[in-house]
């Protein structure tokens, strides 16, 4: 997940590319989740730290979709280039 949001980060001059790499973070966060119910139901990882796992992962979640849906705010801007 992190390394997708620095990868779009970096290429925030282009609003197409940072998006794209938004909406793969909120993949890769989903994903994660996924695995911490796993673990969970396994027994590898203790319900209660699971759980505030997969809250942090929801909160992140939320900030990569708000991004997501109002890119402008975070484009270079043209004269940011130099």
């Amino acid at each position: 997940m992190s390394v997708q949001i620095a990868e779009g980060w970096r290429r925030r001059k282009y609003e197409a590319v940072f998006v794209n790499k938004l909406n793969e973070s909120e993949g890769e966060a989903a994903e994660t989740q996924g695995w911490l119910e796993y673990a969970v139901k396994c027994g590898c990882l203790n319900r209660n730290v699971g759980r505030q796992i997969h809250r942090t992962c929801d909160r992140i979640l939320g900030k990569l979709v708000t991004m997501g849906n109002n890119p402008k705010r975070w484009i270079l801007s043209k004269s940011s280039d130099m």
